[in-house]
């Protein structure tokens, strides 16, 4: 006998969302083609095996020393879990901005018959779900080797991470709310990107600013295990140790790590799941507002055609507010590198070590990001086909204004380069472009036209492409760093980087 949900209800809801979860998963999983099923849970499952079997050769010799509760331990625990806790605060902020903007089903299930409060406390759960999954398959695997291997109350970490997922969600309707009220629609789609890019780089790069002022080192866990910040940190007995205490199974702290969280969650719902539509029917009426009392008049110039193309290219990518998102956290990591700079680390020759290379990589993944933007995610490529531009010309100009937006966007890290060090700047110079021009042309050659809105998909239309760009952009980092170490060991990567470009436009689709 088949149990039939009552339509409207919560139960009903949900099943709806994960449907709409489920599908769009597998479609990002499989470029959009069917058949796949068994072949990416075959994946998914040598993926989970593969980490957990990493997990224990790292944690292995860590149980087998013996583990002691000391502010060792403790600081590496609020550690990681501080930085997962970021992570999830910005996928979580993410989310609740993509609910307020981006559902097209919306208008159709706000006319019909049922419970809005219903409707969003299911959305609110869903968002918490996708939240906390994402954090599970980060810790999953050494939670489950520490349980194995040490104290089956290390399982205690997964009640853990659904309470800081409750969390992380409360915090970002809160937050997102607030700046409703008072930024208002329109500003606070850009607003709530910009903070959730931050929110999830902040932590990492305060501790990375943090290492290198304090022990000359960008790593984070030789910062967390370092002399100077343990001799910081408070008693054994300090409250700042509860989440810690949490993960390890200790039952005080694990109340308290659950019930708050879960008290704030269900307060959120009933507070903001009221007012939910409103602020999403706000949000709906921002796309295509304009404000006719101040428009001004707009005076048309007659410039060259390829001209034309790069500006609108430049104009798209600036209104892109999704794109800043997922872009500008690449561009947050660049802070640690020039603040190396900034403090006079060249001098240790870790300018070619360290921050040309970082600043290389970093750049040849944005350059694949917007260069998928300008040649495949084109909007209206019929009304560019109609215009009287040829095609080699059309593609000219979009790679023009790629590699323009990269040369500004790295532009102030290498004017610091150059006061330092002007021949590091002219190398980061020329490697930055080899791997932003690698990038575009790998994008180039498997060009496939889709919509922008898939721009977080991008990277499963074509696993050789995305193989390619990931192995150019550590290969011209690897390049720049030989070229500053001043070794023959240079032409390694070097001719790799060309096979690779080689055996790419060998596949590729046009």
């Amino acid at each position: 006998m088949t149990y039939q949900l009552q339509s409207g209800s919560i139960g009903w809801f949900a099943r709806h969302e994960f449907a709409l979860s489920w599908r769009d998963f597998m479609r990002m999983m499989s470029a959009g083609k069917s058949g796949r099923e068994a072949t990416i849970m075959l994946v998914i499952g040598l993926t989970a095996f593969g980490m957990h079997a990493v997990a224990y050769f790292m944690l292995h010799p860590f149980v087998t020393e013996g583990i002691f509760i000391n502010k060792q331990l403790l600081v590496l625990i609020s550690g990681t879990w501080l930085l997962t806790f970021s992570l999830m605060m910005s996928q979580a902020m993410e989310l609740v901005t993509r609910a307020f903007y981006s559902r097209s089903d919306l208008d159709l299930i706000l006319s019909s018959p049922v419970s809005i409060r219903t409707l969003f406390t299911v959305r609110i759960g869903a968002i918490a779900t996708a939240t906390t999954l994402l954090a599970l398959l980060l810790s999953a695997p050494a939670i489950n080797v520490m349980a194995l291997l040490h104290d089956v109350r290390w399982l205690s970490a997964y009640p853990v991470a659904v309470a800081s997922g409750m969390l992380a969600t409360a915090l970002s309707l809160a937050i997102t709310i607030i700046m409703f009220r008072t930024l208002g629609a329109k500003r606070t789609r850009l607003a709530s990107q910009i903070v959730a890019a931050v929110v999830g780089a902040g932590f990492v790069i305060g501790i990375q600013l943090a290492a290198i002022s304090s022990i000359g080192s960008i790593s984070r866990f030789e910062f967390l295990q370092s002399e100077t910040l343990l001799s910081q940190t408070p008693s054994l007995k300090s409250w700042i140790w509860i989440p810690a205490r949490a993960i390890m199974g200790d039952q005080i702290p694990f109340l308290i790590t659950i019930v708050l969280p879960a008290g704030l969650f269900l307060t959120a719902i009933v507070v903001f799941s009221g007012s939910f539509a409103s602020n999403v029917m706000a949000a709906a009426g921002t796309s295509f507002a304009r404000n006719t009392q101040n428009a001004k008049t707009i005076t048309f110039r007659q410039p060259n055609l390829r001209s034309a193309l790069r500006h609108k290219e430049w104009k798209l990518l600036l209104r892109d507010h999704w794109l800043l998102s997922q872009t500008l956290m690449q561009i947050l990591y660049l802070i640690p590198p020039a603040f190396m700079l900034w403090q006079g680390y060249a001098e240790l020759g870790l300018m070619g070590v360290v921050v040309v290379p970082v600043l290389v990589m970093a750049s040849g993944q944005l350059a694949g990001g917007l260069a998928w933007l300008a040649i495949s995610g084109e909007d209206a490529p019929e009304l560019v086909a109609t215009a009287p531009v040829g095609k080699r010309d059309a593609i000219r100009a979009k790679v023009e204004a790629v590699l323009g937006a990269m040369i500004v966007v790295v532009s102030p890290i290498l004017l610091i380069m150059a006061f330092v060090n002007p021949a590091m700047a002219i190398l980061a110079l020329i490697c930055v472009m080899a791997a932003s021009t690698s990038a575009t042309f790998i994008q180039l050659w498997f060009r496939s036209p889709a919509k922008r809105s898939n721009f977080r998909r991008r990277q499963t239309s074509s696993k050789v492409a995305t193989i390619a760009e990931a192995l150019s952009s550590i290969l011209w980092a690897a390049t720049a760093a030989l070229i500053a170490a001043k070794t023959w060991l240079v032409v390694v990567p070097l001719a790799s980087v060309f096979i690779v470009l080689w055996i790419a436009r060998s596949f590729r689709s046009s």
